[in-house]
């Protein structure tokens, strides 16, 4: 195991209690390279401000690069307490002001909880925090892998100009809308959306995508979802002809092709499927098809059209928006948005796949359970006939 000490991230942007976090940067741990990033502080609202007399000023305008694009660029983050999909007992898509005070005010409780010393000498189930949200209970296992100082997932609510919101998707209820009649509903697991639980143990490619270091959760996207666990950090640079994002979960990179007008053909699929950029204005527009069947959202992929915006809204504030669209599967299309707040400071390398001992470990695991479950029967004498 490596260890660095990481300047403030996110990063180091101060926590509510106005001191800025420093965090320990673990660059190999059970072959992943877990990366903290503390605190959200979201930069004012309003990406239009009203003067005293009344009068809308001019909306923020991005400068513009060497080739005459918007600059999205840098390091960005969308680390947050908000969901995709609105949580039980949200009553719409707006917080109120002490719905918000509870919940970011309990992550804060949740934060000192998990960050108090565990002793050496406990067991792998000693409480460490993590049973107070339902979402970290599981991230352990029965190993005890995590403290939660390793885990990341913000500390604030999203705000979308200015408001606080409780999902991202602006449907009326806060969530996917449902299939058709007829469509069946499948279940995938390929991607490994929860740390890579799930999939058979025969081989290293049958195991989900988070446990062979490709793919981890919805970060790459589209749409590009933060994993609610740690590292939704992202690097966009754009050139000419291109814009690259890279995402420091799995270390991927998504890549948008500018000025191109078709799309791949349908039986050529990349990871993260096909993706087409244009500008319009100080928008630039993305749109993606031919996706895999690994990386389906919400069970469509053959068919799948993300569509995705994203607008420098502030200096600090860069607003994501995407719509959905299959229409084997949904009667129309639906949209949800987010806004990105500043990294302060830099990707680092997530090395996973290149010391991934947990694969290895999980394989042999299997194979000795085999190995103990065939020792066993044999040693159990066969039941007489009853003939």
């Amino acid at each position: 195991m490596r260890y660095a000490e990481a300047s403030p991230r996110s990063g180091s942007f101060p926590d509510r209690r106005g001191s800025p976090r420093h965090k320990l940067v673990v660059l190999g741990l059970v072959g992943t390279a877990i990366l903290t990033t503390p605190a959200i502080v979201h930069a004012a609202p309003n990406s239009q401000k009203t003067s005293q007399q009344g009068a809308a000023t001019s909306p923020y305008k991005a400068a513009h690069n060497a080739f005459g694009q918007p600059d999205l660029g840098g390091s960005w983050s969308n680390a947050t307490l908000t969901t995709e999909s609105r949580p039980k007992g949200a009553a719409g898509l707006v917080y109120s002001p002490a719905d918000v005070k509870k919940l970011e005010d309990f992550a804060l409780y949740e934060e000192r909880v998990g960050n108090m010393p565990t002793d050496p000498n406990a067991g792998a189930d000693v409480p460490n925090g993590l049973e107070l949200r339902e979402s970290f209970a599981h991230a352990s296992g029965e190993t005890g892998g995590y403290n939660r100082g390793w885990l990341d997932p913000g500390n604030r609510v999203m705000r979308v100009n200015g408001e606080p919101r409780s999902s991202f998707l602006t449907t009326p209820d806060g969530k996917v809308p449902p299939r058709k009649t007829g469509v069946p509903i499948v279940t995938d697991n390929t991607y490994g959306g929860e740390g890579g639980r799930g999939g058979n143990t025969d081989n290293p490619e049958s195991r989900p995508l988070g446990d062979q270091c490709l793919v981890f959760a919805r970060n790459v996207g589209p749409p590009m979802l933060p994993n609610g666990f740690y590292n939704n950090d992202y690097q966009i640079v754009q050139s000419r002809d291109e814009i690259a994002i890279l995402v420091e979960m799995m270390h991927d990179v998504r890549h948008i092709a500018l000025g191109r007008k078709d799309h791949l053909p349908d039986t050529i699929r990349p990871w993260f499927g096909d993706s087409i950029g244009h500008w319009e204005g100080e928008t630039l527009v993305v749109e993606t098809t031919n996706m895999p069947r690994a990386l389906a959202y919400n069970g469509s992929w053959r068919h799948l059209k993300v569509t995705e915006r994203l607008t420098r809204v502030g200096k600090d504030r860069l607003l994501y928006q995407y719509t959905i669209e299959d229409p084997t599967m949904w009667e129309k299309p639906f949209s949800g948005e987010y806004e990105f707040h500043p990294l302060n400071g830099q990707i680092y390398e997530y090395a996973c796949h290149e010391g991934n001992y947990a694969l290895e470990g999980i394989l042999a695991g299997a194979r000795q359970m085999e190995h103990d479950a065939a020792a066993k029967s044999a040693a159990i004498p066969p039941k007489a006939s009853s003939q």
